[in-house]
């Protein structure tokens, strides 16, 4: 022990049978921080303020208690044993040091064996619940959108007669051309639409060891569309569908200093991949809408590099190195070997600086398998001579703008009449964000996203029955999409008065990205499409705000298609 903590225990040997007024002050002292502490609990929502007074009640009484019983007794001499010292005076000194030191180890001790207890037995909650149900995490969002498309009044016509833009989509999911209803056959390209839509989503998270979760979430939408949780109303009554949009195991191994050094996911699983900055309720969507969810496996491993704070040994992901690789089945079938697959990996860079500025950065391949369209080679090339290749090859949802190939001529031979993807898609990404902090609270976010589809062949699908935009006889390489943004305000709208606004533009390629997965919204969903966004967000009360955006696009090569689109959302998340 130090030399004064002897010294102390010493003097309290020889002044145990001293009272005066300073130590009168003292346990008036030691009564006031007492309560004070028992208050401060009560505050922090440890204890109940019934828990508190009981406390108080229980401790004034064994005073009481404790003072009768003082009264009765008589103090005795004790005669003094040999070599013992007395005594008779405590200098001042060294009493304030004895008060000091006993102050500073009761109110640690105590402080930590009241929160102990407090959670221990937790305090405060009565009829606690059992341990399996805070095993159980329940999240959800719900948002409120009215949208208004407004069509470019030059745009190509809406019936037959000119009208470039049939509705592949509707045609295959009919079966074809002749089974199409004629409202069906082409997109609307002149009349403007308005409409309300909802989007419901209830996530369950359930801790199932301290590094495994199991996770379910429900979202409204329909089941064809996997890039839109949006509900329509003005179905007559008719009750939203609530679909499985997510079922998912994820194990998270950590190391001695809690650093989450690997991730593992499978099942129905949320983008794996880092996809830029930009607005807190997303990022960008040249490759990936963000209410795409992926079936399959993925497994993510990080290498710490330290942390901005200067502090060598904290990880706190604000320097860390990572690497992403994942397979996701797309499509199995049972008379064909060659079952769809999307193959990917993507490594990536955090890294913080210490006026707390950030940079993240990700370069990521995406490889599809067997999802080109295989045309019927026989002569007639009829449908109903197609065999399994053939059928299984027809996309089971698109949206707009990739280039296609007919698989087959309707029983007439009159000309194609389903249709499949004529390129095959190897898409290189790259996305980079940098957050300026230097205006805090306030963020400026400047991020830039760029995607190139290397699985173009020019000269074999120029060899195939292409059935859009044959320019010249041929079909030309449009197999780039990039994207830059800036977004300036508050990083995350939680509070009322807190807000952000933010403007991109956006080139997306033919050919660039499938446009099966890419953003639903930018010129109604797909590719062929270039356009700016603007729109801010703002905080109406806690967990509440309010989202606008303009968007204004047109195609980039065939006929006029340009489109206008007003989003206004009310936002809620719980």
């Amino acid at each position: 022990m130090e030399r004064h903590t002897w010294m102390i225990a010493l003097t309290l040997l020889g002044a145990v049978s001293a009272a005066d007024a300073d130590e009168k002050e003292e346990l008036i002292l030691l009564k006031t921080t007492t309560i004070n502490l028992i208050e401060q609990l009560v505050k922090q929502g440890v204890i109940t303020e019934k828990v508190a007074n009981d406390m108080l009640k229980k401790a004034d009484a064994e005073a009481k208690a404790e003072h009768e019983a003082s009264k009765t007794n008589t103090v005795k001499d004790i005669k003094p044993e040999l070599n013992e010292v007395r005594v008779p005076y405590v200098p001042e000194f060294v009493k304030d040091e004895i008060r000091q030191q006993v102050r500073r180890e009761l109110k640690d001790e105590v402080v930590t064996d009241v929160m102990q207890k407090a959670k221990s037995e937790k305090w405060g909650t009565p009829d606690a619940l059992p341990d399996w149900v805070n095993r159980f995490k329940l999240s959800g969002d719900m948002r409120l959108r009215y949208q208004n498309d407004f069509m470019a009044s030059d745009n190509a016509p809406t019936d037959g007669q000119g009208n470039p833009y049939l509705n592949f989509p509707a045609i295959n999911s009919a079966g074809g051309l002749n089974n199409t209803l004629p409202e069906n056959l082409f997109l609307n390209t002149k009349e403007d639409r308005q409409r309300f839509r909802a989007r419901v989503r209830l996530g369950i998270d359930a801790k199932v060891t301290d590094n495994l979760l199991a996770g379910v979430r429900l979202a409204s939408g329909n089941l064809p569309d996997p890039v839109s949780t949006n509900q329509m109303m003005g179905n007559t009554g008719s009750q939203y569908e609530f679909n499985l949009d997510r079922a998912f195991l994820k194990y998270d191994a950590v190391d001695d200093e809690n650093f989450k050094w690997l991730t593992l996911t499978g099942g129905r699983i949320a983008n794996p991949w880092y996809v830029g900055g930009g607005e807190f309720t997303g990022g960008s969507e040249l490759v990936w809408d963000t209410d795409l969810s992926f079936e399959g496996f993925a497994a993510t491993g990080r290498y710490s590099l330290g942390s901005a704070t200067g502090q060598p040994d904290k990880h706190d992901k604000t320097r860390e190195v990572y690497a992403t690789v994942g397979a996701f089945p797309l499509q199995e079938a049972e008379l064909s070997s060659k079952d769809k697959w999307l193959f990917g990996g993507q490594v990536g860079l955090d890294w913080g600086f210490q006026n707390q500025d950030s940079i993240r950065a990700g370069l990521g391949y995406y490889d599809y398998m067997n999802i080109q369209g295989v045309p019927n080679t026989n002569n007639p090339p009829t449908c109903d001579t197609n065999q399994a290749v053939n059928n299984l090859s027809i996309p089971q949802f698109m949206q707009f703008g990739n280039t296609l190939v007919g698989i087959c001529n309707d029983p007439t031979n009159s000309g194609p009449t389903l249709f499949g993807l004529a390129s095959d898609y190897n898409i290189i990404n790259f996305n980079i964000a940098y957050d300026l902090a230097k205006f805090a609270p306030y963020h400026l976010i400047v991020a830039a996203d760029y995607a190139k589809n290397i699985g173009f062949d020019k000269t074999e699908i120029n060899r195939l029955n292409v059935v859009n935009d044959k320019s010249g006889g041929e079909v030309e390489e449009e197999t780039d999409a990039w994207q830059v943004r800036m977004d300036f305000g508050w990083p995350k709208v939680e509070r009322y008065g807190q807000w952000n606004v933010f403007a991109l533009y956006k080139y997306v390629g033919r050919d660039a990205v499938l446009d099966a997965f890419s953003d639903s919204d930018f010129h109604l969903g797909g590719t062929n499409a270039k356009g700016w966004v603007v729109g801010g967000n703002y905080g109406l009360m806690k967990n509440l705000w309010f989202t606008g955006r303009w968007l204004s696009t047109d195609v980039i090569n065939g006929p006029k298609f340009g489109i206008d689109t007003l989003q206004l959302d009310v936002n809620a998340k719980f």
